[in-house]
């Protein structure tokens, strides 16, 4: 499991796009809990997994968060849109 976990964290470290919990748990097939206990600490790499109604990273500083993190408004909420174009 981390290894796909570690797949979608290269991704969307690579498109720069935030993405919800709910949208990379569902596309790992596990639960956004279960999620979050694997990413560990807060870091700027996993910043990109965000609150899907705030749009922000929970419980992070400004320290923690990736200095590109809101480059984009786009916000990836579709899990398909992880299958697709990682193949999991």
């Amino acid at each position: 499991m981390q290894d796909k976990i570690t797949v979608v964290i290269d991704y969307i470290n690579e498109v720069k796009t935030r993405c919800t919990f709910d949208a990379a748990a569902k596309a790992l097939g596990i639960t956004p809990q279960a999620l979050k206990k694997q990413l560990g600490v807060a870091r700027p790499e996993i910043s990109w997994f965000v609150s899907p109604t705030s749009g922000e990273p929970m419980r992070y500083t400004d320290d923690e968060k990736h200095p590109e993190l809101y480059r984009t408004s786009r916000i990836i909420t579709s899990a398909n849109v992880l299958k697709r174009n990682l193949e999991l």
